[in-house]
């Protein structure tokens, strides 16, 4: 335990409460280990059984974790301090953000029409235009469209999915490396998270098979533009997973397709294959605003009913104002050709980097979406170094629960020139470092 921090506390809530402020202050640092039960007990003057209790709320919150004889220690990613990446240094370009290109974004132009009380929030809360097109959007990727609905963002949508469907200590299959974002939020709503393995076709069948039959309730997968790794499902994957959650039809399957119309492939769905509870969640962040926080979620009767339930007694309904920001956007012809243009200049730049690291002998994965992983030994060797080159790019650590390291790329504003000169700086510094240089 750090010494700087002293634990206080005379039950257990008031214990649970200094260990959390220390937590989000940075004081017990992720990893930090706390005290063993009865020396901890003793030094407050507390029964060890108030010390237990404080413990295995903290466990269920997310905020600790127990390894066996490795006590108790603070969570990687504790649910109260998320796996934010660190500020980018001035003088760089920056390569970690996960950003789109500016330069492919539409003007945003709210509506100046609606008032307040023009409609019913509660008896309408979907304009029914914006559920036309999002019934469309669906359709047209083959994706069952009879049951669709409105949240906030992908996250928020998804957050809502699991507090409905699990209890604390429930397990849920989890793609690794996968996005930090959902790598946070499931211990922060008291879940175990079960590392699924991914490659170029997304989650693997095998892996998707041992998370199952290891108790997870809930699958959480992209389908394409898996971030980090850039992953897309191929028919012939969709159906080996298929066969694999044919086993468990009890399971949630969630598919996060977040970078629907410009991912730069095709989808291949396991929602229209048969899995009896489902959802599909895509949102619009990526291609028409990252202030859009807009999604829109296909799914089984069962799941949109608790998913909205559990939506009327939170915050009710989604903006109207920003339903018909995104209904004029996506109703926009003018708005559909930049989007074109952006879908085909992504993947441009994708393959560039891929190729001229290849050209290097560095192997690189992203078949779809707007980032590259490039596997490493040594992950702060190779960020470090292509600091002192301009370039920013991600640590892998914050996308990976038990996956090798390596580094992610954003590949969106990268043209295929800056693609040449990223890819030689990254071979000059792996040769500088050859001994964390993972091959």
């Amino acid at each position: 335990m750090a010494t700087q921090y002293e634990i206080m506390g005379a039950d257990a809530k008031g214990i649970a409460a200094s260990i959390e402020r220390g937590v989000a202050d940075g004081s017990l640092a992720p990893g930090t280990s706390l005290p063993p039960v009865r020396r901890l007990a003793e030094r407050l003057g507390v029964s060890p059984g108030t010390v237990a209790t404080t413990y295995k709320e903290l466990r269920r919150r997310g905020i600790v974790v127990t390894r066996g004889r490795g006590g108790t220690v603070v969570a990687s990613a504790p649910a109260v301090a998320s796996r934010r990446p660190p500020t980018v240094p001035e003088g760089v370009r920056d390569l970690a953000g996960g950003h789109p290109d500016p330069a492919f974004l539409p003007s945003l132009l709210p509506p100046a029409r609606l008032s307040p009380g023009a409609r019913s929030h509660r008896s309408t809360p979907r304009l029914p235009q914006l559920e036309e097109l999002t019934r469309g959007w669906y359709a047209a990727d083959e994706v069952p469209s009879g049951h669709i609905t409105f949240a906030h963002s992908a996250l928020d949508c998804v957050a809502r999915l699991l507090s409905v469907e699990l209890r604390p200590g429930d397990a849920v299959a989890m793609e690794d490396p996968g996005y930090h974002h959902l790598l946070d939020l499931v211990p922060a709503l008291g879940l175990r998270s079960v590392p699924v393995a991914v490659d170029d076709e997304g989650i693997r069948p095998e892996a998707l098979r041992a998370a199952l039959r290891a108790g997870a309730r809930a699958v959480i997968c992209s389908p394409r533009s898996q971030n980090p790794y850039g992953g897309c499902f191929s028919a012939g994957r969709r159906d080996a997973l298929l066969e694999v959650l044919a086993e468990a039809p009890e399971v949630l399957v969630v598919e996060n397709d977040h970078a629907a119309d410009i991912a730069g492939v095709p989808l291949h769905t396991l929602t229209a294959g048969g899995p009896a509870r489902w959802a599909q969640v895509r949102t619009v962040t990526k291609y028409l605003g990252t202030d859009l926080r807009w999604a829109a979620l296909a799914c089984d009767a069962t799941t949109l009913a608790r998913h909205d339930g559990r939506l009327l007694l939170t915050s009710g309904w989604v903006s109207h104002v920003l339903q018909e920001t995104v209904t004029r956007l996506m109703a926009d012809p003018a708005t559909h050709e930049l989007v074109g243009r952006a879908r085909t200049a992504y993947a441009e730049r994708r393959t560039a980097l891929i190729g001229e690291l290849a050209a290097r002998g560095i192997a690189a994965h992203g078949a779809s979406g707007l980032n590259v992983w490039v596997p490493v030994r040594d992950e702060a060797a190779v960020v470090n170094g292509l600091r002192t080159h301009g370039w920013w790019v991600a640590a892998g650590a914050r996308f990976r629960l038990g996956a090798a390291p390596g580094v992610r790329i954003t590949t969106a504003g990268l043209t295929p020139a800056d693609a040449a000169r990223l890819a030689a700086d990254f071979a000059a510094v792996l040769g500088e470092s050859q001994l964390t240089y993972g091959g």
